[in-house]
């Protein structure tokens, strides 16, 4: 089904599961990527990716249509990932300094980081990147997304988010020089 079509068939509440499900199928594993970015854990990204769904489901009549049904789902998932991670950090009582300083060693103890090591400095040097420059960066870097649709799932303007990634490169860039990393 197209965007249009799902966007149709969601309001007939005889049609809503078949709806849903090809939701899951299509978005599900993209929608699960950008969280575990984002978040780093598996566990935490099944929960939050999870969570992400169960909003869409209660969600799902009230759609309206005006964006795509994958900018409508990363918006979600979006706001569900920036609302856990303030949550983690504060539970934990860290800075982010203390995080990222853990951030290896959690990553190359997690069974299901697929990264090479150039990855894990990467991931690394995100995590020092305040949580919505590293989504502006997840979002174009490793989903590719235009601007114009990362501004419809943060709300953001299409120059503040250049901005923001160029800054997010050039913070990501210097943290690997200071650390030596490559």
């Amino acid at each position: 089904m197209t965007d249009h079509e799902l966007v149709i068939a969601m309001k007939d509440p005889l049609q809503k599961k078949k709806v849903f499900e090809q939701l899951l199928n299509d978005y599900q594993k993209p929608i699960y990527y950008y969280v575990r970015r984002m978040v780093l854990d598996h566990d935490d990204a099944d929960d939050v990716t999870q969570n992400c769904f169960i909003k869409a489901w209660k969600a799902l009549e009230q759609f309206r249509g005006e964006a795509k049904l994958s900018t409508w789902l990363y918006r979600i998932a979006y706001n569900e990932s920036l609302s856990f991670i303030e949550k983690r950090k504060r539970l934990a009582g860290v800075s982010l300094d203390e995080l990222s300083e853990h951030l290896p060693s959690v990553l190359q103890k997690d069974a299901l980081f697929d990264g090479d090591e150039i990855e894990l400095k990467l991931q690394t040097a995100l995590a020092t990147l305040p949580e919505k420059q590293k989504a502006v960066f997840i979002m174009k870097y490793y989903e590719e997304k235009k601007y114009e649709e990362i501004a419809q799932i943060t709300g953001t303007s299409v120059g503040a988010l250049k901005a923001s990634f160029h800054i997010a490169v050039t913070k990501i860039e210097n943290y690997i020089k200071v650390n030596n990393e490559w």
